[in-house]
């Protein structure tokens, strides 16, 4: 184990727009930060930039893959090797798939990588989450409180969940009648309704809030623009908020002392805001809990 003495944090997609505003700036204030990453390669100019920045921070990188299960937990295993106490977990990784697919556990990879990514992470993390009496921010979308790609008219049409497919999460996200965008903002959805439930069950040791950070002109970005509107995806992107921007609402969440007891939200930028009924359902929580744990092969804790 390496002791830090500004603590230890954890953030996935470091090496993507936003992830690197977010490291940068947690080594710029001391820390350690640690990433998952497919390909390693890709975060040495990440590291780079951390060793020639002021704060005396530092990188470690985990090679791994959060798209399934196996990944998850070894990645977990991983960094529990190397570290004992963690101060932040930040799930910024996500992810938009334009068709169909699914990993190698059968699972959707909306519902892995948007969803069980982070959770995976929460979970099997938790005692050196407790030990560092963290802070867990996941990075949402509010697609899940709205799934139209185009606002012109009518009403919100939030996210859905069918609790009858809870029970079994290879059935999220089917391939009959898949929408792309539906089944992102879906898997947004549980990541937020889950978050509820762990923040009561870890109350009074770890944190957990979600936030959407507004739109961002980051690669996922690209995919989440309506086909008829890409002709114009130049102009869209100048209307969007920075890396920089977006990044900010998620630092605060994690090093805001003001909201350091602050848990269980959901926040649009700065703004704490109400999410879809359902995700406030104790049935719907409780059942979501219990076929993600057994996914993961743990036992629920008690919300």
């Amino acid at each position: 184990m390496n002791p830090h003495e500004n603590g230890v944090a954890v953030v996935t997609g470091a090496t993507g727009g936003m992830g690197q505003v977010i490291a940068l700036t947690l080594a710029r204030r001391g820390m350690h930060v640690v990433t998952i990453a497919r390909r390693p390669q890709r975060a040495e100019d990440l590291r780079t930039r951390i060793a020639q920045s002021p704060g005396g921070g530092s990188l470690g990188v985990i090679q791994g893959d959060l798209s399934h299960r196996a990944g998850v937990i070894a990645a977990c295993a991983a960094i529990r090797e190397r570290h004992g106490a963690l101060r932040l977990l930040i799930n910024n990784a996500g992810a938009h798939y334009p068709d169909h697919r699914v990993n190698p556990d059968g699972i959707e990879m909306h519902i892995a990588v948007d969803y069980l990514a982070a959770y995976g992470l929460t979970r099997l993390l938790e005692p050196e989450l407790r030990r560092g009496r963290a802070r867990v921010v996941n990075v949402a979308s509010d697609t899940l409180r709205d799934t139209r790609q185009v606002k012109l008219s009518g009403r919100p049409r939030p996210a859905t969940l069918d609790i009858d497919q809870l029970d079994d999460l290879t059935t999220l996200n089917p391939a009959r009648g898949f929408v792309p965008f539906q089944a992102y903002a879906r898997a947004k959805l549980l990541t937020v309704t889950s978050g509820y439930a762990l923040a009561r069950s870890l109350a009074g040791s770890v944190t957990i809030n979600a936030v959407h950070p507004g739109i961002v002109a980051t690669e996922i970005i690209d995919d989440l623009i309506p086909s008829v509107l890409r002709p114009f995806g130049g102009v869209i992107r100048r209307t969007m908020l920075s890396p920089d921007q977006g990044a900010a609402a998620a630092l605060r969440l994690a090093t805001d002392p003001a909201i350091r007891e602050t848990t269980g939200r959901y926040y649009v930028r700065d703004s704490d805001t109400i999410t879809p009924p359902i995700s406030y359902a104790a049935d719907v929580q409780n059942r979501l809990l219990e076929t993600t744990d057994r996914f993961f092969g743990l036992e629920t804790p008690i919300p």
